[in-house]
């Protein structure tokens, strides 16, 4: 623990590190730290109005919160697989890709991952300026160019900020929502709510999907978060950290939105951060929780651009080899990303938002595949056992194209069209299915299976162990040693 404490003090505030290796000298944190930054990443608006549509679109509450919860254990699983990765490589989530797509190849998915969650934080910037207007009485736009403002400056300090302002708004967000319950039991007969029992296929699948999509969209970037945890750091407790912090935080969040939704007679809808304040009051309590509304937002909306950003700098050092990014090269980044995003929430706060969210829900069905490959290629195929030194060389051990994981994953795109439905698109059979989008189930099960029967025909040689990069404490104590790698 003291060992741990030291490192932690040591470290700059702003981060040095980009997509490169964590050396384990620089390896610190706790656990704690991942359960508290993915419940404050959870506890926001934004997972309210997704529990909130369980309801909206037709639900019940009983049945809404048990298909929520389901889906919130089922996508959180697939999350948490993807977060107990990060202390063993050291490494950011897509930047892994390489081994089953090709240096090259990984790009693909990675894009479409950026393009995603810049629609996120776009979607984000909108409900954290609403909040921010009403707090400090000025614009909903003013709003979105303040809130922009501190993302920009949470994202450039990068992983130690992150993680504190995920202790802070787990703080706040407990607060605020048991404020927030109180308030809603008070004004609320929950026990006749939850006596109304209609159970339906169509609307129970939909509360499981609306929940294990919200889990599974963590997926691209959980382990950018976990990667400086120390190397000896329990997978089976990272799991378990950051599973239960998203799962927790994203439940508590929808039953609120569930029960909101429930007993607001139809003015929920539209009216989603007025109508949640208006819960708990007017005045300086109404302040308060705008305030909470917003800070809330800060942690998702920061882990949006800090992976845009890791995605990015993947894309670029794939086909350039090395990237050392600098920290002015890092706000240039950040303030791209963020900046793009700001002036898509500019332009649409008002009526093209809502088409734009259908799309990036859309693409959602463009990195289901991904998970899935990536998960069964690491736990059951490699095993762990990943040369991470190689996954920087075109030339390397995974070449600069995978065929194999590439036409898996385009075939797992193509057979999810089907089963689409977002205002955006909407695949043939969703009127078979009740209308409800079960497009997450056939990405995730079909591309699965069908990757570990290939690959366990057709995959490339597996090393015998995990390979690390030389360290320099290594070097110094072995010099004489030729070589650049270390295996474990």
């Amino acid at each position: 623990m003291a060992v741990t404490s030291t490192r932690a003090s040591s470290k700059p505030l702003i981060e040095k590190r980009s997509i490169d290796y964590i050396p384990e000298a620089e390896r610190h944190g706790r656990l704690l730290s991942q359960f508290t930054l993915w419940m404050g990443a959870n506890l926001q608006i934004t997972a309210i109005v997704t529990g909130a549509l369980a309801v909206v679109l037709g639900g019940d509450v009983f049945w809404s919160l048990i298909g929520l919860l389901i889906g919130q254990v089922l996508g959180g699983g697939v999350m948490a697989l993807h977060a107990a990765q990060g202390p063993k490589l050291g490494l950011p989530q897509m930047i892994s890709s390489r081994v089953q797509f090709g240096v090259y190849g990984a790009a693909i998915p990675i894009v479409l991952v950026c393009l995603m969650y810049l629609g996120f934080t776009a979607t984000g910037t909108v409900l954290s300026g609403q909040a921010l207007g009403q707090l400090f009485s000025v614009s909903d736009s003013a709003g979105i160019l303040m809130f922009a403002s501190v993302i920009v400056l949470v994202t450039v300090l990068g992983y130690r900020v992150i993680h504190f302002i995920g202790r802070v708004a787990s703080i706040i967000g407990v607060i605020a929502f048991v404020y927030l319950f109180a308030r809603l039991i008070s004004q609320t007969d929950i026990g006749a709510l939850l006596q109304i029992r209609h159970f339906s296929w169509s609307s129970f699948l939909l509360a499981v999907s609306l929940a294990a999509s919200w889990q599974i969209a963590f997926g691209p970037y959980v382990a950018d978060y976990s990667r400086y945890l120390p190397s000896k750091t329990s997978s089976v407790k990272t799991f378990f950290a950051a599973g239960a912090g998203s799962v927790i935080g994203a439940q508590v969040a929808m039953i609120l939105g569930v029960f909101a939704a429930a007993s607001a007679n139809g003015q929920f809808a539209g009216h989603e951060v007025a109508y949640i304040v208006g819960l708990g009051g007017t005045g300086a309590t109404a302040a308060l929780l705008y305030f909470s509304i917003a800070f809330g937002k800060v942690t998702i909306s920061t882990l949006n651009s800090y992976g845009s950003f890791m995605c990015i700098a993947t894309i670029i050092s794939g086909f350039r080899g090395h990237l050392n990014v600098t920290r002015l090269q890092r706000l240039v980044f950040v303030l791209v990303i963020v900046g793009a995003a700001t002036l898509i929430a500019l332009l649409g706060q008002h009526s093209f938002l809502g088409a734009f969210k259908s799309f990036i829900l859309f693409l959602l069905a463009f990195f289901t595949p991904w998970s899935a490959i990536n998960l069964v290629d690491y736990y059951c195929i490699t095993r762990e056992r990943y040369d991470v030194p190689a996954l920087a060389d075109p030339n390397g051990r995974y070449g600069r194209w995978n065929a194999l994981g590439i036409s898996v994953y385009v075939f797992g795109v193509l057979v999810q069209l089907p089963f689409i439905a977002t205002k955006f698109y909407t695949g043939p059979l969703v009127g078979a299915m009740g209308g409800v989008d079960i497009s997450w189930i056939i990405g995730l099960v079909v591309p699965a299976a069908l990757y570990y029967v290939l690959a366990k025909k057709w995959h490339s040689a597996v090393p015998d162990q995990l390979i690390l990069p030389l360290e320099q404490d290594a070097v110094d104590a072995q010099p004489s040693r030729a070589g650049r790698i270390q295996a474990v």
